[in-house]
C-alpha cells in the first residue's frame, strides 16, 4: 500500500499553510515553488481540499489560501481520504474462499462446519481500523507541536 504523491503535497501544503502568519493569505504560487510542483497541478490538490472544507479560498489582490478550521482540527485521516478517496482499502473477491469454515469445540463437530466472514477481509479491514486510527490522532497541530519540541522549522 502506497499514498500517492498528491497526499504527500497536501499535508506539506497545509502545514505551509498553518505556519504563514494569522490573516495571510498564501499564493498558488508561493505554495507550488516552496514544495517544488507545478501550480496547476497544486491547484488540483488545493480545489479537493476547499470542496471538503478544510482549506478556504480568498480571492482579491491579497487573495491566495488558508486553512478553513484550526490545525488541530485537520487530521491525516481527513487529508488522506479527500485526496485517496474514501473507499474500503479491501474486499474479499475470492467467491470460492469468501467464507472460510471455522470448526467448533468439542461436541460441536456434528453437522456441517460452520461459516464466518472471509478471514482474510477480516485482517485486511483490522489493519484498515488500525491505520484510519493512527491517522485520526495525528494532525496538522501534531506535526507543527512535534517540529517546535525538535526546533525542526517543519
Amino acid at each position: 500500500m502506497q499514498f500517492s504523491k498528491s497526499t504527500g503535497n497536501a499535508l506539506h501544503a497545509l502545514i505551509h499553510l498553518a505556519h504563514a502568519e494569522s490573516g495571510r493569505h498564501v499564493g498558488i504560487k508561493e505554495l507550488a515553488d516552496s514544495l517544488g510542483v507545478s501550480d496547476s497541478y497544486l491547484s488540483k490538490i488545493m480545489s479537493k481540499l476547499r470542496q471538503d472544507g478544510i482549506v478556504r479560498a480568498v480571492t482579491g489582490a491579497s487573495g491566495g489560501y488558508e486553512l478553513a478550521r484550526p490545525p488541530g482540527q485537520i487530521t491525516f485521516l481527513d487529508v488522506v481520504q479527500v485526496i485517496e478517496g474514501r473507499q474500503q482499502l479491501y474486499e474479499c473477491l475470492n467467491a470460492n474462499a469468501l467464507h472460510h469454515p471455522v470448526e467448533g469445540g468439542e461436541g460441536e463437530n456434528e453437522g456441517p462446519p460452520r461459516h464466518a466472514e472471509c478471514l482474510v477481509e477480516k485482517v485486511m479491514n483490522g489493519a484498515e481500523r488500525e491505520l484510519q486510527a493512527y491517522l485520526r490522532r495525528h494532525s496538522i497541530q501534531w506535526v507543527l507541536d512535534a517540529a517546535a519540541a525538535a526546533g525542526s522549522p517543519q
